[in-house]
Parts: C-alpha cells; sequence; structure tokens
C-alpha cells in the first residue's frame, strides 16, 4: 500500500511514507533532507552512486543533491523524512554551511531525533517543543561526518541555474541559455549533465515542481501554481508533482489545510 503523509510546521516539511511499488524518478529538494528507514531497504542512487538504507539507517541528503528512490523489494518500506530550509540550518550554526560526506549513518540518538521531530510535526505538537527538537536534531547533525568549510561554487553550474530559476514560468530555452555559454545547444547539455548529474530539462522541470509546491504552501491555490510556474493544466502538473512528492499537488494541498 501507497502512503505519503506530509505535514508542516512554521519551519519544517515533515513526512511520513510506506511505499512497495511506487518509485521516485530523479529529482532534488532545496532544502536538506534527513530521514530513517523504520522498516525494509530503501535503495536509491545518489549522485550516480547506489545506496541501500536499512532499518534504523539514517539518509542524509544535501541541497540539490539529484536522486530516485524506491524499495528493495516487494515487502515494501515505511520511513519518515524531515525537510530543512538551508538558510535556517545556516541559523541554528551560526552561518556554517554544512555538507554531509556521508549519505547513510547508523547513529541511534540521531534516528531518535529525527522520529522524534517527526512525530512532533505530524501530531501538531506545540510549536515550542518542535523548535527545541529541531535544535537538537542540528547539533546532533553538526556532530556527524560534515564538512563545514564553504564550497566554491562552479561559475558555468550556479549561472545557468540562476537563468533557469528566472524562467520558471515558461519552458526551458535551451538556445538561449546555450548561446549565453557560446556553445551549442548539445554542448551545453552535455556539459550540464557532466557538472551536476542530470539534463538541464530534468533540473529545470524539478525546479518548476518545486517553487510550483512552495506556492501551495502559501497561497493553498493549486491552480494559481499552474498558471505562475508555466503547466500546461493540472493534470501536468499532477504527474510531474505525484512523480517527485507521492501523491496529487491537490492532495499535497488538502493534507496542509
Amino acid at each position: 500500500m501507497e502512503m505519503f503523509n506530509y505535514k508542516k510546521s512554521a519551519d519544517i516539511l515533515a513526512l511520513s511514507a510506506s511505499m512497495t511499488d511506487f518509485t521516485y524518478k530523479k529529482h532534488c529538494h532545496e532544502e536538506y533532507a534527513v530521514g530513517v528507514t523504520l522498516r525494509g531497504i530503501q535503495q536509491y542512487t545518489l549522485d550516480g552512486s547506489f545506496q541501500a538504507s536499512h532499518k534504523n539507517g539514517v539518509m542524509l541528503f544535501n541541497p540539490e543533491q539529484i536522486h530516485d528512490g524506491s524499495s528493495y523489494d516487494r515487502a515494501g518500506i515505511d520511513y519518515v523524512m524531515l525537510y530543512i530550509k538551508p538558510a535556517l540550518m545556516a541559523e541554528i550554526l551560526g552561518k556554517q554551511e554544512l555538507r554531509f560526506t556521508s549519505p547513510i549513518v547508523y547513529d541511534r540518538e540521531l534516528a531518535h531525533c529525527i522520529c522524534s521531530l517527526s512525530q512532533a510535526v505530524q501530531n501538531g505538537t506545540d510549536e515550542s517543543r518542535s523548535s527545541e527538537l529541531l535544535l537538537q536534531l542540528v547539533q546532533l547533525l553538526s556532530h556527524t561526518e560534515i564538512q563545514t568549510t564553504r564550497r566554491t561554487n562552479n561559475a558555468f553550474v550556479t549561472k545557468a541555474k540562476e537563468m533557469m530559476y528566472c524562467s520558471l514560468d515558461h519552458v526551458l530555452k535551451l538556445d538561449d541559455l546555450a548561446r549565453e555559454f557560446n556553445l551549442s545547444k548539445y554542448q551545453f547539455i552535455r556539459e550540464f549533465k557532466a557538472q551536476t548529474g542530470t539534463s538541464p530539462y530534468q533540473f529545470f522541470l524539478n525546479c518548476k515542481v518545486e517553487h510550483a509546491k512552495q506556492s501551495i504552501e502559501k497561497n493553498k491555490d493549486i491552480y494559481s501554481a499552474v498558471a505562475d510556474y508555466g503547466f500546461t493544466d493540472l493534470t501536468h502538473l499532477n504527474r510531474h508533482f505525484k512523480s517527485v512528492f507521492g501523491i496529487t499537488a491537490y492532495e499535497y494541498m488538502s493534507q496542509l489545510a
């Protein structure tokens, strides 16, 4: 049975999920994502490398890390996931940039803290209690195998992404992007994929879906999300939304109501 239950607090988004046959398509999130496999084996490809999280495995995703996801077998999986905005993480850590170097760790205290915070958000626990749990979680995360030195961004990727962000309400114009870098369309696609692990189209579509989600959270209006981010219609948005979040945009809005 497929079940994806989202609940949002003021600071973070929590997902409680069970799935057997569902498979996430390649995508990424703008937030940090940390989660725990509660049952079964969760398998996914992260930045081109195969990963398998067994029971009590703590999964750590950096912002914009490309991944997919599925259950190892027909027995299915249960898991929880928390999505934390980079600005909030930096605020708690004192402006340092956190970067996970190990995609999966087995740490009982960390797993317990993630599950406790997930349950608090799902149950609508008092905001101050959730904030305390979030602080505890970030402090534990800061002691995992991470880098806190700021990375040097690849100028090509940074500029290409910025141009895409500025045109999310339109279709992807590869010719315009390629011209900006004095490349052919095919050279641009090859270079972007070599640098990021995903094609420009996949990244652009993922961004449209992610920003449509943020619009739904803010405005509680799926049709404005369709219009503002250039989807043909609600069916078009729902199809891509479900491939990333497991449920349709309407179902997501209903859960946050």
